[in-house]
């Protein structure tokens, strides 16, 4: 990432409560797709003054500002990831609700290719995966 969640917060003239700051400071630590409920959890740990509404009032204004992108994965709960990160599609594990990140240039170029031959010039996709492991993990 180029930047972090509170420089591009400040680059967009957003105010910074020491909540939101902390908010910002748990989505930038966070490796996994959050979703409300795991942020408040996360940021309360951090500063027990943050309620509930503070974090969906939080998410919903970072993620007008594009700063956040909010997914729907199918499982009823919208999670969350910074916006600005590189292109990269999801695998979501049906029976784990794990959600895996990956890159495949072979499906890029597929994407590219179907365009073209429809006429069209990609500007963007999304590409989610659903399914379950073949195995049971260790």
């Amino acid at each position: 990432m180029s930047d972090t969640i509170l420089s591009r917060c400040e680059a967009k003239g957003l105010r910074l409560t020491d909540q939101r700051r902390t908010i910002a400071g748990v989505l930038e630590a966070s490796d996994d797709h959050p979703d409300v409920e795991v942020l408040y959890n996360r940021a309360a740990s951090a500063d027990p003054r943050i309620s509930l509404a503070t974090v969906y009032r939080t998410v919903k204004l970072f993620e007008e500002a594009g700063i956040l992108e909010k997914h729907d994965f199918g499982d009823g709960r919208a999670r969350y990831e910074t916006a600005d990160r590189d292109h990269h599609d999801h695998l979501i594990d049906l029976q784990s609700g794990e959600v895996i990140e990956f890159i495949d240039a072979e499906i890029e170029a597929l994407q590219e290719r179907i365009a073209e031959k429809l006429g069209y010039e990609l500007k963007g996709h999304r590409l989610e995966l659903y399914g379950v492991p073949k195995k049971a993990k260790p």
